[in-house]
């Protein structure tokens, strides 16, 4: 393997995007994510990446610029946070419907308003049933690695699919962290040459994203949705072949200290560490407590979280994002969905936190497992949810 740095995890992004020798990157500044493009531009400047840099007018074109070159058998690259995303939100849900392997960075950031340049998980949830491969990186070291592993399933023809993987701004796009970088070898072995499954040319003339009547549509869309299901035996074996490679064993559904636990946290993303440090001092005084992390958010590892949560009494799932109107956060509602007929399901108690970037520490997800005990007492409701931390 590579020596270890220390580095600002969005540069270390940057310079895994150029390990994987990209053909294309269509770049728009928006905070938390800049500094990932603003490199690969130095990179593209100074030589040291062969490819095109363009440069656009705003996200939406972004993501054009990304179906036209993956289109013709670019190996193309793009990343975004928050109103980015939502501008780019038109194309978005053309390019898995056209099935291209672009792969994005998401650096997690709150929807306006009120403006907000930090941390959540409202922009991923905004676009949950887009058709994208979607998964959550919990710091640096994951997020490096799996820039390779997002072009490696993204561009299997088996799949076909595009990718998004989500970052935490600022918690992690911003913080510099001990980095083992993979040498251009290991990279080779794992990631090969893109040779995509349909390719605009010339030479042979094929229509992508023609209109569809509804005669044909459902089929379509039946097709996708089989498509991105089919994608988590690819995924599974990247994440496998990724381990015995570099040591680095990755899973859809993470658990920690969950033998023997009755109650266990749900995380995604970067607050997953700060949950473990929780677990432990909760275990430390004896309570029966363990966590579950959610890795792979579409498609839903299903089998994998069922798994996971075998004998759970109670659940304490941690949303970053509110359904407005609704039953509290994106996740906890999917996760109940899904547990609905499940025999002995776990009492769930969903809490709503860190939105905006507000810390959330230690001490208060310890604070989220009393309170998960007291409700349990009282007898917790399907619709019963938290916003933690709302100053009175």
């Amino acid at each position: 393997m590579g020596e270890r740095v220390g580095i600002e995890v969005s540069l270390a992004a940057a310079e895994a995007v150029k390990m994987a020798n990209v053909d294309v990157v269509a770049a728009y500044p928006i905070t938390p994510q800049t500094h990932i493009v603003e490199h690969l531009s130095e990179l593209v400047a100074d030589g040291e990446l062969d490819a095109e840099f363009i440069p656009v007018e705003s996200e939406h074109s972004a993501m054009s610029v990304c179906c036209g070159s993956s289109a013709v058998g670019a190996r193309t690259f793009t990343c975004t946070s928050s109103q980015g995303l939502a501008l780019m939100n038109e194309i978005v849900f053309i390019a898995p419907a056209m099935r291209l392997p672009i792969v994005m960075i998401l650096a997690n950031r709150s929807l306006s308003g009120p403006l907000s340049i930090w941390n959540d998980h409202t922009d991923v949830m905004s676009v949950r049933d887009c058709g994208w491969i979607q998964f959550f990186t919990e710091n640096g070291q994951e997020a490096f690695d799996h820039v390779m592993f997002s072009f490696r399933v993204a561009e299997n023809p088996a799949v076909s699919l595009p990718i998004m993987m989500n970052m935490d701004g600022f918690v992690l796009t911003h913080v510099i962290e001990p980095i083992e970088f993979w040498d251009q070898e290991t990279v080779k072995q794992y990631l090969p040459d893109f040779e995509p499954v349909n390719r605009l040319h010339p030479d042979n003339p094929v229509t992508m994203g023609a209109f569809g009547l509804p005669g044909i549509f459902t089929e379509a869309k039946m097709a996708q949705d089989q498509a991105l299901i089919n994608s988590k035996a690819v995924i599974l074996e990247a994440w496998k072949d990724m381990g015995d490679l570099v040591g680095r064993y990755y899973k859809p559904v993470e658990t920690y200290h969950v033998e023997g636990a009755e109650t266990v946290f749900l995380s995604m993303g970067s607050v997953g560490e700060t949950v473990s440090l929780a677990v432990d001092q909760l275990r430390a005084r004896g309570k029966p407590v363990g966590q579950v992390k959610l890795r792979l958010w579409r498609p839903f590892p299903f089998e994998e979280f069922r798994e996971a949560v075998r004998g759970v009494k109670q659940m304490i799932v941690i949303d970053r994002a509110i359904t407005y109107g609704g039953v509290g956060g994106p996740v906890a509602s999917e996760i109940r969905s899904f547990l609905y007929l499940e025999e002995n399901m776990p009492i769930i108690t969903n809490f709503l936190c860190g939105l905006a970037g507000r810390d959330v520490t230690v001490e208060d997800y310890m604070a989220m497992f009393e309170k998960t005990e007291q409700m349990v007492k009282g007898k917790v409701r399907q619709e019963d949810y938290i916003i933690y931390g709302v100053r009175e």
